[in-house]
């Protein structure tokens, strides 16, 4: 053998030893830098070179402000090349998601958040992303062009999903996180976080989402994939030097010298008499159960494997009255059910948004859990749950018979005729339908028999035929509700209108937003404003014919107003704004973007007035 690989041999455990010793010293930026070195330097190397490719496919995603049957501001447009970036501005041609802010958070349809929902994760909403060719990520851009900064969380999966059969395993691993931070700026720029390398190759890539520090609506352009084809040769050097790892190799030196001190102080005769289990047993039962409530539901577990104490204390059915297992959708799976089954037969609310994908739980998993765990539930979250099919419907119906809240939300593999199954829950008070293929005969069942209905999602339902009578329906047998979304109805016209408001008094939120088929000429909207004087949130987004009479009744009647989107309409003036922000003293929202007679002068004079409004007015370039 030749004398130089033994001498490369020795340069490199030089090298190594060298660059270790720099980051133990290195302030954060020079370790950054470092890494991005090094990645470059594998990323120039002639014999793997770089990939760079624009998503192929949008797989899968949570909302979209655009319509399913259309493209404007949907999702599908983050497949292939930029079509608006470098340009800034709002653009019908982007990705946009459902929601901005905090104002969904204040309306009265807000659901209250689970209690255990681990700080750090903090997603809304996510889009997956399919890329023609498999790599090793080495870097993942962004292309935002109108209010950046929503993207907090980049994952990759190792699932191919263009092969014909399934996967023998299913890994999730996050390349990129952070926590929500305020963008300043309004205007587009190519986000390029410093992504970690991973050792196998995906070409599914997962954006999630957080617009609540945002001033209105995110909007995506393109994403793009650069990485290897081959695994870089300086992968493991480069993970060796990655500021996590270096800062729990801190910690565990830290943690070593604390915890050698703690057993000289406390190493006492009187100590080292006493129980094992830190004289937990002393406390009363209630308030060690109260101390526990606090951990996050991993912690519980671990912590159950201390002593027997502590096991019983954290196996206790109490301790999983409200569960929230949407924050570890990347790893729930049958098993992790089966695990909870005997915890979790006092469950009141559960959380599985997001959960069970890419067959991750089975229909016959989910089903064994809610036999054991579904006989208390009240709340049941299922929000992008793609293993639900009608069999699961007729298991929730069967074994869940107190069930109140039902989330179905971006469901949209449920087949129509599964929907038939929820009007045997007849106690529902909540119902989101949102994005799924509910048909009108299901519907209208559901409505006749789940009379007690308070807050009723329908947005994006496309398969219902007409919108009409099923608003006559709801004035009809729903006369408890008190929200009511109707985003993007397509047929709805002022006779439902006149239904809906003479059978629901108590409405206090209702979206509008879209429907093309209202007009202000048939004193719809003015009706509205005369029988729903409880309204809070009133969304009539994208409606032209919108006036001033419409506003100043709305001043008249609605003085509890606090959010209104009249966003398009070229009949409202500036005196009528002012009318209502005179009488609406809870005004906290005004979305008058695109609005023709509303310039951006008479924008700074109303918010100038009345600091207390938000007043947006949106532009394109």
């Amino acid at each position: 053998m030749s004398p130089v690989f033994p001498m490369l041999t020795v340069l490199t455990m030089f090298y190594y030893m060298c660059l270790r010793r720099r980051a133990r010293t290195a302030t954060r930026g020079e370790i950054m830098n470092s890494h991005r070195t090094v990645e470059s330097n594998s990323r120039t190397s002639p014999l793997n070179a770089e990939v760079v490719q624009y998503a192929k496919e949008v797989v899968d995603f949570s909302s979209h402000y655009g319509s399913e049957n259309s493209m404007s501001y949907t999702m599908w447009n983050l497949a292939g090349v930029p079509n608006v970036f470098p340009s800034s501005g709002d653009f019908t041609q982007t990705a946009v998601f459902r929601t901005y802010g905090t104002w969904w958070d204040q309306c009265p349809s807000a659901p209250v958040p689970f209690k255990r929902t681990p700080a750090n994760f903090q997603s809304q909403d996510y889009v997956e992303l399919a890329f023609e060719q498999q790599v090793y990520p080495t870097a993942v851009h962004v292309l935002e062009t109108y209010h950046p900064g929503a993207v907090i969380r980049i994952l990759a999966c190792s699932a191919n999903p263009y092969s014909p059969g399934p996967p023998a395993e299913v890994r999730w691993e996050t390349l990129w996180s952070e926590k929500p931070t305020k963008v300043n700026a309004s205007q587009a720029r190519q986000f390029k976080p410093c992504i970690k390398q991973i050792n196998f190759p995906t070409n599914l890539i997962r954006l999630e989402i957080n617009s609540s520090l945002l001033d209105y609506y995110t909007e995506l352009d393109a994403v793009v994939l650069h990485g290897m084809k081959d695994k870089p040769m300086l992968s493991l050097k480069t993970s060796l030097i990655d500021m996590n790892d270096l800062d729990e190799d801190d910690y565990e030196e830290k943690d070593d010298c604390e915890i050698d001190n703690l057993n000289k102080k406390f190493s006492s005769t009187a100590l080292r008499e006493g129980p094992s289990n830190g004289y937990f047993d002393k406390l009363p039962y209630e308030l060690i159960q109260l101390i526990l409530n606090h951990l996050t539901l991993p912690d519980l577990c671990r912590l159950a494997q201390t002593c027997k104490l502590l096991n019983q204390h954290c196996c206790d059915p109490l301790q999983y009255i409200h569960l929230n297992l949407q924050p570890y959708w990347a790893k729930l799976n049958d098993t992790s059910l089966e695990f909870l089954q005997a915890r979790c037969t006092l469950v009141q609310w559960l959380n599985l948004s997001w959960t069970g994908n890419r067959g991750f739980i089975s229909v016959a998993g989910f089903s064994r859990f809610l036999k054991v765990c579904g006989s208390e539930l009240v709340r049941l979250e299922l929000s992008c749950s793609h293993f639900l099919n009608e069999t699961c419907l007729e298991i929730i119906s069967e074994m869940c018979p107190n069930l109140q809240d039902l989330n179905l939300s971006s469901c949209d593999k449920l087949p129509p005729q599964a929907f038939s199954h929820i009007a045997k829950l007849c106690g529902l008070k909540r119902l989101v339908l949102y994005r799924t293929k509910v048909e009108q005969t299901a519907l209208l069942s559901i409505l006749n028999f789940c009379s007690d209905l308070q807050h009723l999602s329908l947005g994006s339902c496309v398969m219902i035929e007409d919108y009409d009578v099923t608003a006559s329906m709801i004035g009809a047998k729903c006369k408890k509700l008190r929200t009511l979304d109707l985003w993007r109805c397509k047929n709805i016209t002022e006779s439902g209108i006149a239904e809906l408001a003479s059978g629901c008094p108590l409405l206090e939120e209702l979206d509008l937003g879209w429907c093309p088929t209202l007009q202000s000429s048939t004193g719809c909207f003015a009706r509205l404003a005369h029988q729903l004087p409880n309204l809070q949130k009133l969304f009539l987004t994208a409606n032209r014919s919108v006036c001033d009479t419409d506003i100043e009744e709305l001043a008249s009647n609605c003085t509890r107003l606090r959010q209104l989107d009249i966003l398009g309409t070229r009949m409202v003036s500036p005196a009528s704004l002012r009318k209502l922000l005179e009488s609406c003293k809870d005004l906290s929202l005004l979305d008058v973007s695109f609005c023709s007679q509303i310039d951006n002068r008479a924008v700074l004079e109303l918010s100038a007035s009345f600091p207390k409004v938000f007043i947006k007015k949106s532009f394109t370039q």
